[in-house]
């Protein structure tokens, strides 16, 4: 019988050895860090805590009126939770007893403004026929100075109305309202609120 040839099996060769991958790590780059700019909702941090508020005030508004009557008042701001604002009592015990005005006011972090709604106990700040507060002032504060407006009724009529915050930073804040029934073009100023911390 012929011999029976047989077949060699291949020969497998064993992979390549991978070399190890040496790993460098890359040149840490330092960015500056961007300057940290207050916030707004801190704007009115200046008026918290107590205070005496010398009040100057027009007898009547918008009538060409140059007599003035002066008197003297309390208040206490107050921040409220969570950055939503703050608010703040008014009492003229001298000027008109009994009587107790609030300004509350609401910072939106969307648009970065404050709308301020005035509240008492003589109307509560509230619109009879819809039972909403009346409109707000819109604004905020630049260069040390607030700028706030808004529109309301007075006598019957619409007209504008500002606030207007300056000295912030003094330690005695000033306050002034003005009126204007001609679309902003003038303003008459009726109020000025001057304040100093209690003895």
């Amino acid at each position: 019988m012929p011999d029976t040839a047989r077949t060699a099996a291949p020969r497998r060769h064993p992979p390549p050895v991978k070399e190890p991958t040496t790993m460098t790590t890359p040149n840490r780059i330092t960015l500056p860090s961007p300057a940290v700019q207050p916030s707004a909702t801190r704007d009115f941090d200046f008026l918290m805590g107590p205070w005496r508020i010398r009040n100057t005030r027009l007898l009547r508004r918008l009538a060409n009126c140059t007599d003035w009557e002066t008197f003297d008042a309390t208040g206490t701001a107050r921040p409220l939770p969570g950055g939503i604002g703050n608010y703040d009592d008014f009492i003229p015990a001298t000027w008109k007893p009994g009587f107790v005005g609030m300004a509350l006011r609401v910072f939106s972090p969307v648009s970065q403004r404050w709308s301020i709604y005035w509240l008492d106990n003589t109307s509560g700040g509230v619109d009879p026929a819809t039972g909403l507060l009346q409109p707000p002032v819109v604004g905020g504060f630049r260069d040390g100075m607030g700028l706030f407006e808004g529109q309301e009724m007075f006598e019957g009529r619409p007209v504008h109305v500002r606030f207007e915050w300056s000295h912030i930073h003094t330690g005695a804040p000033r306050w002034q309202q003005a009126f204007s029934d001609d679309g902003g073009d003038t303003w008459e100023v009726n109020w000025v609120m001057e304040f100093a911390r209690p003895v």
